[in-house]
């Protein structure tokens, strides 16, 4: 059965954007970094660019957009156990717009596995959201602007001076590659931080295929 459930049409729908703006909304409130519309459009296209890059169907790209734009909804109730309670969320919306099954079961997979804690990569879809969302490390995303009271995670995604997220030539291996100020926050913190998400992206990488790599301040790290 097709579907007429495009990300353009999600993207409009005005339920799941005020989820996304409620979710981060909620998470302002309890000093989490930014996951409104620049998050999870980013990590929307870049969970589509990995699958289109490496030749999946149009589809399946598209529903890694889906995916993507959606998978934070569940903050909107609690931050604990936030992929799952978003993936029973994604269900019921996708569900009332008639999508077909076989689709709403590849993004609730990719939703309910995206968070580090119970993170798996089940397909290509939730392989590709892993990748895209661990990797959305910027400066912008940090809300607090009192660099004195910043706690790590602020000074680590602060520190941030820029984050690119690409394939290299042919294609065997998603590189992100990071310039990080070391007077705000060390390589170390760094690692203490986001070593699992980025253990976590070499899993995901794997299933695709392919390898994953971390340059920061144009040292190979992983």
């Amino acid at each position: 059965m097709a579907s007429n459930v495009t990300y353009k049409y999600i993207r409009q729908n005005p339920d799941i954007i005020t989820y996304i703006t409620k979710a981060d909304e909620a998470l302002c409130a309890q000093g989490y970094t930014e996951h409104s519309f620049a998050h999870v459009e980013k990590v929307a296209a870049n969970a589509s660019m990995i699958l289109k890059t490496l030749n999946y169907s149009e589809r399946e790209c598209e529903l890694a957009e889906i995916a993507g734009f959606m998978h934070d909804i569940g903050n909107v109730i609690n931050r604990v156990d936030h992929a799952q309670s978003g993936a029973v969320m994604a269900f019921r919306l996708l569900d009332n717009l008639s999508m077909p099954a076989a689709e709403i079961c590849s993004i609730i997979s990719a939703i309910g596995n995206h968070d580090e804690s119970t993170a798996q990569p089940l397909n290509p879809i939730s392989a590709a959201l892993i990748l895209a969302d661990k990797t959305d490390v910027r400066r912008s995303r940090v809300r607090n602007t009192d660099l004195i009271t910043f706690d790590i995670h602020d000074r680590v995604n602060y520190a941030v001076e820029s984050s690119n997220l690409s394939f290299n030539e042919d294609k065997t291996s998603l590189i992100l590659n990071l310039k990080i100020d070391t007077s705000i926050s060390s390589v170390m913190e760094y690692f203490e931080i986001f070593m699992g998400r980025m253990l976590l992206c070499k899993k995901a990488a794997l299933y695709l295929g392919i390898k994953f790599e971390l340059i920061i301040n144009g040292t190979n790290i992983l």
